[in-house]
């Protein structure tokens, strides 16, 4: 065994991946071998610490120093300062403030101070490559203890008293999915684990997979026992090739260990896992559908009832997960359904995980105690907005979400609260949005995505829904007419009350949540022909402040339709009717005399 004076660990997760982590672990290896301490030093490549704005991420202890946005320059003078000389290199570890001169811990980095990782726990801790890493971190342990002290009930009534409910977005609590399943009568029951993950700007499934694959595979063989099930299937999207990856290394190394497979730890119970790729429909992210892909079929929804409790995967009773639920099972097994149950609301009990974007200072993976307020996430641990600019809205669980205002800032982020405010959870995505968004062109966003993304089995969601998406970019384009609002509300209701599964009864959302509480956005679009947020461009100006104007001719010089014109020492003009609100002479003007009215 090799005992180091020191251990790096670097984020592996897609995000810093591509901001080339893989080639700081290459660079790090040549210069240790450069100066002889090649031998002294353990290099762990790990998955999503969770402050993706800040990657790549490298953190050595014992120390405990986080340095941020390392790149391969880098890497000869941190070698040199830190593992040569003993000193911290100081400008890349990463600060709170500018003016702070202090080294920070990422125990001490705000973002993660108001975060309680329960799911990602093993996130940015473990190599997820190394099934002794997760032995070392109590892994499989849970397992072992549900096959050697209890019963299948033991297992689901832990769930319950936990009060888990499934993360993937509708809420429903895991123990009645289970207990309906066990009860089920077949020859043959499957688990499936939903790691589709669709949602635009979602990567919360992908990071634990990439980052914790074994508390995934162990979560499903402990639902297996529960359940009476022998095969496991998990349903990834390919487009996640990383995380496919190491859950082959995953599953391949279980196996070699004799914890996936025939007679587990010497019982009697066997159970097997297989991989199952998606080609990344969003609609497969409906249970049914996502059933029908894995048996080879189109990824269409199925009639409910019968649910796949009692007829799922080639109709036997199946129990289907997303893969933040199952990070949560192992845990709870090990320190108890009252350890779970303590974190959160009295109805919403445990953590969340959300894939924080848009206008915020810190965005990337978080985990907060269900409860913790928008406001605590946007500011405290999002870094507030940047630029100085306003908060205006959150939209939350994706194309099915709705979008939260500025006055409900401190509501608590959990099942009830968000359902009450015409939200969702949602499987976690969180994105922010400043002054400077247009939300009625978000809900077009949204509703142009479901429309491309329905399956088009039912008329309500495959007719409705386009019909709805023409009505926004009508008006949009400054061609909404009154009635457009009462037109798109009825139609959302009639969407949302006839679609046979959750993508088109949830498919409105947006819209409503954005009549809701920007109605007068949709009517300055409508009445005013105005986007106050000036994003809808066919409703855009754009104007020459005469008192700002130098008449240097460099706004007409890069007009692409010659639309300005002018004369030396005379402010310049723009042809309104010629323009075609492209923005470039206002990017180009020096002096800023030019704005979008």
């Amino acid at each position: 065994m090799n005992f180091y004076r020191s251990q790096i660990l670097i984020c592996g997760g897609t995000g810093c991946q591509s901001s080339g982590s893989i080639e700081l672990v290459n660079t790090l290896k040549k210069e240790f071998k450069k100066h002889g301490i090649e031998n002294e030093i353990e290099i762990v490549v790990t998955g999503c610490f969770g402050l993706c704005e800040l990657g790549p991420v490298v953190i050595v202890y014992p120390e405990g120093v986080f340095y941020s946005r390392v790149e391969v320059k880098d890497i000869p003078e941190l070698v040199e300062e830190q593992f040569v000389k003993g000193r911290i290199l100081k400008r890349l570890v990463y600060h709170e403030s500018m003016d702070e001169d202090k080294v920070r811990s990422l125990t001490d980095v705000e973002f993660f101070k108001k975060q309680r990782r329960v799911a990602l726990r093993n996130c940015g801790v473990i190599n997820p490559e190394c099934i002794d890493e997760y032995l070392a971190f109590d892994g499989y342990k849970a397992l072992e203890k549900i096959l050697f002290e209890m019963t299948p009930d033991d297992v689901i009534q832990i769930m319950k008293e936990a009060g888990l409910r499934g993360r993937g977005g509708a809420g429903f609590p895991v123990f009645m999915k289970w207990q309906f399943a066990k009860n089920a009568i077949g020859d043959e029951k499957y688990v499936v684990c939903n790691a589709d993950e669709g949602d635009p700007g979602a990567f919360m499934d992908r990071s634990i997979l990439e980052g914790d694959p074994h508390s995934v595979i162990e979560a499903m063989a402990i639902a297996g026992f529960a359940i009476g099930s022998n095969q496991g299937y998990i349903y990834v999207r390919a487009e996640y090739p990383i995380a496919v990856k190491r859950l082959c290394i995953a599953i391949n190394q279980a196996k070699e260990y004799g914890i996936l497979g025939k007679n587990i730890f010497g019982t009697d119970f066997s159970f097997d896992l297989d991989i199952r790729l998606g080609a990344g429909a969003f609609v497969c992210g409906e249970e049914t559908a996502l059933l029908n892909s894995v048996e080879g079929k189109r990824g269409t929804p199925r009639p409910k009832p019968p649910f796949p409790a009692n007829k799922g995967l080639f109709a036997k009773p199946t129990i289907l997960n997303n893969v933040e639920t199952f990070a949560n099972i192992p845990i709870i097994i090990l320190k108890g359904p009252e350890w779970f149950a303590e974190i959160g609301t009295e109805k919403s009990h445990g953590t969340k995980v959300f894939a924080l974007g848009g206008k915020t200072n810190n965005t990337g993976l978080v985990e907060i105690p269900m409860g913790t307020t928008l406001r605590e996430i946007v500011y405290d641990i999002g870094g507030g907005i940047p630029n100085g600019k306003k908060f205006k809205a959150a939209q939350t669980g994706g194309p099915s979400g709705g979008c939260i205002p500025a006055e409900h800032l401190d509501t608590p982020i959990d099942y009830d609260s968000l359902q009450q405010i015409g939200s969702i959870m949602g499987s976690g995505g969180l994105i922010i949005m400043d002054e400077d968004n247009c939300m009625v062109d978000i809900a077009r966003f949204f509703m142009d995505f479901i429309v491309d993304e329905s399956c088009g089995k039912c008329t309500p969601c495959r007719v409705g829904t386009k019909r709805m998406l023409e009505m926004l970019e009508r008006i949009t384009q400054g061609k909404g007419e009154e009635g457009d609002i009462e037109r798109l509300e009825h139609l959302a209701y009639e969407i949302r009350d006839a679609s046979l599964c959750g993508l088109g009864q949830t498919a409105p959302n947006p819209v409503l949540s954005t009549i809701r509480y920007f109605r007068d956005e949709y009517e300055a679009h409508i009445r005013d022909k105005k986007c106050p947020a000036g994003v809808c461009q066919a409703l855009l100006s754009y104007v020459i402040l005469k008192d700002k104007c130098k008449a240097c001719g460099i706004c007409a010089k890069k007009c692409p339709v010659n639309c300005i014109s002018g004369k030396p020492k005379t402010p310049y003009e723009i042809d309104q009717d010629q323009c075609i609100k492209c923005g470039t002479c206002m990017e180009a003007c020096p002096f800023g005399a030019i704005i979008k009215a």
